[in-house]
């Protein structure tokens, strides 16, 4: 998708945006709903107040920032570039996803769905504020740190137990996600 196209597709809905050297930032105060969009241009920078949905959504070019105040749907997304970044206060959601690549950061104020991931790289750091959902990870490398301020979900990797904070496996007295990022360091989840 072309830059103009996707300018056309704004003025279309109604949001607003401004244009800062070849980026598009979208600042409309609310909700921006483009379910029907597949692709984006590069460089789209999401500022707007509310939520962003972009389920039909197959690739992210370079460039594309998410901070706006309320969350970011992306439920068909398969892959994503290297260094995007999500900055958006609510959670964001990536249902679709089976691997993310190198030096992507989730600093998001709410929750992480990814709930197909299967592949995770060293140096991923979470720092969300919410809790993060891996249902399908069978593995984690050194290197991954949970920093997020809630729970942590790996019902595939705990032999069904879900949440780590609920594990048969917690010593008392340790703080659980203390004892996840030690074991992940020592090579336990590989």
């Amino acid at each position: 998708m072309t830059q103009e196209e996707f300018i056309q597709v704004l003025d279309e809905k109604g949001y607003s945006y401004e244009m800062e050297g070849d980026r598009i930032v979208v600042t409309y105060r609310g909700d921006v709903w483009l379910d029907s969009l597949k692709t984006l241009p590069p460089g789209v920078v999401f500022e707007n107040v509310g939520n962003v949905s972009l389920d039909s959504l197959e690739t992210i070019p370079p460039g594309v920032v998410f901070d706006n105040e309320g969350n970011v749907y992306l439920i068909s997304l398969e892959t994503l570039p290297l260094g995007v970044q999500f900055e958006n206060g609510g959670n964001v959601g990536l249902d679709s996803l089976t691997s993310l690549p190198p030096g992507v950061e989730f600093m998001n104020g709410g929750s992480v769905r990814l709930e197909s991931l299967t592949i995770i790289h060293p140096g991923l750091e979470f720092k969300n504020g919410g809790s993060v959902r891996l249902d399908s990870i069978k593995a984690i490398p050194p290197g991954v740190v949970f920093e997020n301020e809630g729970s942590v979900y790996l019902e595939s990797l705990i032999w069904g137990e879900g949440w780590f904070e609920d594990w048969s496996g917690n010593i008392e007295g340790i703080d659980n996600k203390r004892l996840l990022n030690h074991m992940i360091s020592k090579g336990m989840f590989i």
